[in-house]
């Protein structure tokens, strides 16, 4: 391992030395331009081109996000409501062919195991009563 890292330090600094060139090269460019104060025709062009794409693009995405993006947001807000609407009354349903309470859960050795109590409790951390079996009560058993 130390015979190779001067070596591979060796082989990839001419790639880094030539990247460092190519900028540089390019920056004296754009500082010679601004700095004359008397850009090109070309130059001013580009730069026109440029502002302009940017200007249809800004634009496009706008679109975009008021005309898909938002309909397609209430779109799915409808959807999950629905669904939870019919989950809703599926479990209301089956409360009440099991006297106003959900039938217990199976009871799986492989679930809900707890060697030792988190620094919270013996509860997850988002621990939710009305969905979550309560681990206080299954260790006081």
């Amino acid at each position: 391992m130390l015979r190779t890292l001067p070596r591979a330090v060796a082989r990839s600094a001419p790639r880094y030395a030539f990247r460092a060139r190519g900028f540089a090269a390019h920056a004296e460019h754009v500082e010679q331009i601004v700095i004359e104060g008397n850009p090109s025709k070309e130059w001013l062009a580009n730069k026109a081109n440029i502002e302009h794409h940017a200007a249809e693009t800004t634009e496009l995405w706008r679109r975009i996000s008021f005309f898909v993006a938002v309909p397609a947001t209430f779109l799915a807000v409808l959807w999950v409501r629905r669904v939870e609407t019919e989950h809703a009354e599926h479990t209301e349903h089956i409360k009440a062919e099991h006297g106003g309470e959900l039938p217990p859960t199976p009871e799986y050795d492989y679930l809900n195991k707890r060697i030792k109590p988190f620094p919270w409790g013996m509860n997850s951390l988002f621990f939710n009563p009305h969905t979550n079996k309560n681990m206080e009560e299954s260790s006081e058993e």
